[in-house]
């Protein structure tokens, strides 16, 4: 490589690191900035509905709850957003990670947090680790995971299967999460990774539609893939690809 080339390089790098900066000052500027005015909208709506709840109609106090709940969901967003460019510049602490104790633990954490939930876990991987931090891949797998059982709520027999397996030539790990949910259109597929894109109303199913989108940034910040098949009311399977410890 000449020297030309090599201070090319150099550039591109900084000028890469430059714009991650940039981004992340921006959404922490806008994130937190925005927090003050949403507290005073709170604030104020509570106020008038305490203070003059009593000479309210019924249709001004929903007026004020709308309000007061459309801040809220603000607020978590700013949060959600906030967290989404944290992933993207937080520093990795790499380590081999055995993944079939991880996605027990996950699993396990799952189903006592929703004891109400009968679900068929059937969680089959080889016994390989890939290499990553080990912080940033549970979340991934709580997120994938956590989708899996949302989105079988409405099946009175909700399945969920995990499996791995080690792909040693290619020294990478495959792992697949299967449910037997509700699924969604295949064409819209794209856009599952699009931040605060829901294919599904918040009616239906709680959320942001933030989680896929920290899957994402998290497995390709460990030079892996993230793929997603499904179709309507025939459940769905997302596979993760990471590297082999």
């Amino acid at each position: 490589m000449d020297d030309a080339s090599a201070q090319r390089i150099a550039q591109l790098e900084a000028d890469l690191a430059a714009a991650r900066r940039e981004m992340q000052d921006f959404t922490y500027t806008v994130s937190h900035d925005l927090r003050a005015p949403l507290r005073h909208i709170i604030s104020y709506a509570r106020l008038a509905q305490e203070d003059a709840g009593p000479q309210l109609s019924g249709d001004v106090l929903g007026f004020l709850a709308t309000v007061t709940d459309s801040a809220r969901n603000m607020g978590a967003m700013l949060d959600a957003l906030l967290e989404l460019s944290r992933l993207g510049t937080v520093a990795l602490d790499v380590e081999s990670v055995p993944l079939q104790a991880m996605v027990e633990d996950v699993a396990l954490s799952l189903r006592n947090a929703h004891p109400q939930r009968a679900i068929d876990w059937r969680i089959e991987l080889d016994a390989c680790s890939v290499t990553g931090d080990a912080s940033l891949l549970r979340q991934a797998l709580v997120c994938v995971l956590d989708n899996a059982m949302k989105f079988t709520a409405p099946r009175a027999h909700a399945e969920v299967a995990v499996s791995a397996h080690a792909d040693a030539p290619a020294q990478r790990v495959v792992i697949a999460v299967q449910d037997n949910g509700v699924g969604f259109n295949p064409v819209l597929q794209d856009k599952l990774f699009q931040p605060f894109h829901r294919l599904h109303s918040s009616s239906q199913f709680s959320g942001l539609g933030l989680g896929l989108a920290q899957v994402r940034k998290i497995v390709v910040r460990h030079g892996g893939q993230v793929a997603i098949a499904a179709r309507v009311d025939g459940g769905c399977t997302v596979t993760l690809t990471l590297p082999l410890a």
